[in-house]
């Protein structure tokens, strides 16, 4: 059910973002409505969270692709922050986990316990886990076993809960934010590569700029903390992701994107030129997946109908980062899977073409 009551009026009375697009002229209203929508989320955001805007953006792409993000970064640079500031400017529920080596499946998905009902009868009755949310932060995943790790991603990927023989489903949107510190790894449990294909982006989160840090202190320091409005609704949401399925990808792009897939891939037909070298893994076809889908959001975002190349270049990184595995050639090279997949990008020709025969 809707709670869109709590929305902005002008929001409310909008039609379903992906009613009639069927009709180009109707398709283009709709894609403006979502886009004003989307701009006045980001801005909610930001009247918060200091700076990070490529962050956000990114997030704002899995959140409308239907896919999940793992956050890297040094701690204390906002990411529960954002992930709180987007359950309240979305109007979700929001809940943490933080990950620790004695965390169990249960301690995630829920358990069944024993108690009396109105009769004196005593039942197994099954009572949910903090997964059982919209926007989940799952603090430092790699703090966690193998075991608790893989009870989250199968939730992550199933979309529900199997306890006691019986299933229970997640609320639709449900989008899980995972963070992993990338200096301290002592003690953890490294997320295995078929894992990390799970999350649709990996999204690097930088320190912030002198401006920015001035003015997380003005406003973390002052008497008020920014007040956040809701100006999405989950069903709003499941509606602009059918709408960004619709955004049209050209043959020579998807072409692009399958090329630069293959291009990872060492002694492949297509393989770049340094790959043998550079690469120990390549990425999966869910890598083409998440990069068509996470660029059509961002064309959707740009006022666009249709994928370009440039979205491709844009979300490719992203996309590919925890998919593209650097040999020890590479490492010792200095050369991290960014590296990597911003040499492929440069090196592979735009069209089929132009390649060398």
């Amino acid at each position: 059910m809707s709670d869109d009551v709590t929305l902005p009026a002008d929001v409310r009375a909008l039609p379903p973002f992906d009613a009639g697009i069927d009709d180009e002229a109707t398709a283009r209203e709709r894609c403006a409505s979502f886009r004003d929508v989307a701009r006045r989320l980001r801005e909610a955001v930001g009247a918060r969270l200091v700076g990070q805007q490529a962050v956000v953006d990114q997030v704002l792409w899995s959140l409308f692709a239907g896919g999940h993000v793992l956050l890297e970064g040094v701690p204390g640079l906002g990411k529960t922050l954002l992930v709180r500031t987007l359950g309240d400017a979305m109007h979700l529920g929001f809940s943490r986990i933080q990950f620790t080596p004695d965390l169990m499946p249960a301690d995630i998905v829920g358990t069944q316990i024993l108690v009396e009902d109105a009769h004196g009868h005593r039942v197994m009755q099954f009572r949910p886990g903090p997964i059982f949310t919209q926007v989940l932060l799952a603090d430092e995943i790699n703090r966690a076993s193998p075991k608790s790790q893989s009870a989250l991603l199968e939730a992550m990927q199933e979309r529900a809960v199997t306890v006691g023989g019986q299933t229970h489903r997640l609320r639709a949107p449900f989008l899980v934010l995972a963070t992993q510190n990338p200096i301290e790894q002592e003690g953890t449990y490294p997320l295995p590569e078929a894992q990390l294909d799970r999350f649709l982006l990996k999204v690097s989160v930088p320190s912030v700029e002198r401006a920015d840090l001035m003015e997380i202190l003005r406003r973390t320091t002052a008497a008020n903390e920014p007040v956040v409005r809701p100006v999405l609704d989950g069903e709003r949401i499941l509606q602009a992701q059918r709408l960004a399925r619709r955004i049209v990808v050209a043959e020579p792009v998807q072409d692009y994107v399958i090329r630069l897939v293959l291009a990872t891939h060492p002694g492949g037909e297509h393989a770049d030129p340094r790959a043998g070298r550079e690469i120990a893994v390549g990425a999966s076809p869910r890598a083409a997946q998440a990069i068509v889908t996470t660029a059509k959001v961002r064309a959707l975002f740009d006022g666009r109908f249709h994928v370009s190349m440039g979205d491709v270049h844009a979300v490719a990184p992203a996309a590919l980062r925890h998919r593209v595995l650097p040999s020890f050639e590479a490492e010792a090279d200095g050369l991290d899977a960014d590296k990597v997949v911003a040499g492929i990008l440069s090196r592979l020709p735009r069209h089929a073409a132009e390649a060398a025969p």
